[in-house]
């Protein structure tokens, strides 16, 4: 007789059966999470907003401290990961943590900042993967300067729908594809990013003298409205908080991993120590290279002054080599970490709004719990979370702050949902735990007290306005469009949703012949 899975069995205990395929190794799953939060993706599109509030030294110091409070979120998660592995992971918990007076209510306000957040995190995926592609085409037709093409919001957004629809065919009919496309994606970004490490500096004529790059600080009032030093360094850290997130999706994928109370909390750490430590050489080795600091923001540069990035790839290959295919081959590296981080995130979504509509927390569940019959997938699923990204994406026509927006949603939305679960495991009674291979014992206090303080400062943020005066163009419009979700979940949870939702809903009995 084959031993039952320790995964299995502890999901059996919590009174779910298993649907989904347990065939996930270790690596895969590792490979998901660190694909979630890729080396790439978030640093990228922030990195030249973030250098221009407060200057070199802000931003690289601010990586160092994000990424010190990150580990005491990581490790939070990781110990109710390893008592909890089920794919609802965060609402899961947070219902079961929360016990059974607070349990549905804090479930369902986790349920959705998750599900929002996710959702929001497909559209940042396909927004700036979109960025970068228009760089690659720009640099490819003769840059800005030589009549290069820049697409225009129509074309650009064509290329956030089709990457938005290209994700939901993969996670529709391809998971066995996905898992190899995610082995592909950790060594892309492993080695990539070593390449892009190592060369950029090399290749660069100058580079900045170390005491630029760890001690500069500068504001740009004039171009940010921002004359407040406290202000910008907040602001310019917010590409680390953006970036430094995601490990959550190795919880996602729990049911379907091989021992995953052990496996699904080791992923989580290794996705954030890993990202830790090539984040950080990738933010020196763009900002050692810069070589006119002004000039990366000036419209009239060869990359349009739409993307600082790609304008210090630019500076360094065709100040060295007169010709930009070196800047062109490390953008479609840097492309490419946006391709697997967006599979990856509607991979997470998905599992997300599968869950949650499994225990019938979303309109129309029947329909968006659906698995698959042959590929055994939540295809509708993903097709709902395909169909929202791309709503969210239409402003682009009109809008010039859509990243901004988008941006802000996914991290408050996201992050938020780690802060309900872990402030339930601070405050619950000890005794009520049933902790598994990963436990913190009496550090499970001061961790989580820390991990809560520093999710709730990480929300506050982002809600702040990121360009002054505040005009139509430059306002942060994330307060307003959370504000309306939000108030319309509370709404249906006092006027409906109360009175029935009660949180993640037994099946084993169903499986057993029983009601």
């Amino acid at each position: 007789m084959v031993e039952m899975d320790s995964g299995e069995k502890r999901l059996n205990e919590l009174g779910y059966k298993q649907e989904l395929r347990r065939e996930m190794t270790l690596f895969k799953t590792l490979a998901i999470s660190f694909s979630t939060m890729t080396l790439f993706t978030g640093i990228t599109p922030l990195y030249g907003s973030s250098l221009l509030y407060a200057g070199p030294a802000s931003l690289v110091w601010g990586w160092v401290i994000v990424s010190f409070f990150t580990w005491f979120v990581g490790v939070a998660m990781a110990e109710i990961c390893s008592s909890f592995p089920t794919t609802g992971s965060l609402y899961f918990w947070a219902a079961h943590l929360a016990g059974p007076v607070w349990g549905p209510f804090a479930s369902w306000c986790c349920a959705w900042m998750e599900a929002i957040g996710l959702i929001a995190g497909i559209g940042t995926q396909a927004y700036a993967g979109s960025q970068v592609l228009q760089s690659i085409i720009l640099l490819c037709t003769g840059t800005n300067k030589g009549g290069g093409y820049f697409a225009p919001r129509g074309v650009f957004l064509a290329m956030y729908i089709c990457l938005t629809i290209i994700w939901a065919v993969l996670n529709t009919f391809a998971l066995e594809v996905i898992a190899i496309i995610d082995i592909i994606s950790i060594w892309w970004q492993v080695i990539g990013g070593a390449v892009i490490v190592i060369m950029l500096p090399l290749v660069s004529l100058t580079t900045k003298p170390a005491s630029y790059v760890f001690t500069h600080f500068e504001t740009a009032p004039d171009s940010t409205g921002i004359t407040s030093k406290a202000y910008a360094v907040v602001l310019s850290i917010l590409v680390s908080q953006y970036s430094l997130y995601g490990y959550d999706a190795a919880a996602h994928l729990t049911e379907e991993t091989k021992g995953a109370d052990r496996n699904g909390p080791i992923a989580i750490l290794s996705s954030i120590g890993i990202i830790s430590v090539f984040g950080w050489a990738y933010i020196l080795a763009l900002t050692f290279s810069i070589q006119d600091f002004n000039y990366l923001y000036d419209a009239g540069n060869e990359t349009a002054g739409a993307f600082v990035p790609a304008q210090i790839l630019y500076d360094a290959f065709h100040g060295r080599y007169n010709n930009s295919a070196g800047a062109i081959v490390l953008l479609f590296i840097i492309w490419g970490s946006f391709f697997f981080g967006g599979l990856s995130i509607t991979t997470s979504a998905a599992r997300v709004v599968y869950a949650l509509s499994r225990d019938k927390g979303i309109p129309f569940s029947s329909i968006w719990r659906k698995i698959h019959p042959k590929h055994k997938v939540p295809a509708n699923a993903v097709w709902l979370c395909a169909a929202i990204c791309i709503l969210l994406g239409l402003p682009i026509l009109k809008v010039n702050v859509v990243f901004t927006a988008i941006t802000s949603i996914c991290t408050v939305g996201w992050v938020g949902g780690y802060a309900v679960p872990i402030f339930a495991r601070m405050v619950m009674a000890e005794k009520r735990f049933k902790p598994g291979p990963f436990y913190l014992g009496r550090a499970r206090r001061p961790v989580c007290l820390v991990a809560f303080l520093w999710i709730c400062y990480t929300c506050s943020v982002f809600l702040l306005p990121t360009l002054y005066p505040i005009k139509w163009d430059t306002f942060n419009y994330a307060p307003v469009a959370l504000g309306i979700c939000l108030t319309l979940v509370m709404l249906w949870w006092v006027i409906d949703a109360r009175k029935w939702f009660k949180g993640p809903v037994r099946n084993i009995d169903v499986q057993d012949g029983k009601v």
